[in-house]
């Protein structure tokens, strides 16, 4: 079974709400929310794909010092094996904008299970609730926080 590796984000607001995005349709499991993000390609860090992924999909400028990974997902479908870091940014330079024709909502961390997600997705649900939903800026503070005063 072949393996891919998608990496993706919760972008975190400074009201303490997450950012999904809503797939498209004419794509697989259109109407699915999902944290952003995408496929790391050959050679590339997941740091660099999240960074490149978050321009393309959302138009937001993020440094690598600003990416503290959360947790992972692993997940077989039918035809493949998805493996999933999720990283956590509270941190970018812009608005996040939908730039792929999907749909974007910020969304308090005791709803995302509101939002129906592709079968990957949801164990990082409880995860980030978790997170979210204690004192998060303190606990990621000491590993990301020099790079929040340079942006």
């Amino acid at each position: 079974m072949k393996l891919v590796l998608v990496v993706a984000c919760a972008l975190i607001d400074v009201d303490g709400r997450v950012l999904l995005a809503q797939r498209p349709q004419g794509r697989a499991m259109a109407g699915l929310w999902e944290f952003p993000g995408g496929k790391v390609e050959a050679g590339e860090k997941p740091e660099t794909t999240l960074i490149r992924e978050l321009k393309e999909e959302l138009g937001i400028e993020v440094k690598e010092a600003c990416l503290a990974p959360l947790t992972f997902a692993s997940h077989a479908y039918d035809d493949f094996h998805l493996m999933m870091p999720l990283y956590v940014c509270r941190r970018w330079d812009g608005t996040p904008a939908a730039l792929e024709g999907q749909e974007l909502a910020w969304v308090r961390p005791n709803k995302l299970r509101d939002y129906p997600m592709p079968p990957a997705d949801l164990p990082l649900i409880i995860v980030t609730v978790n997170t979210v939903g204690s004192n998060m800026k303190s606990v990621f503070y000491d590993k990301v926080g020099a790079a929040f005063s340079g942006m």
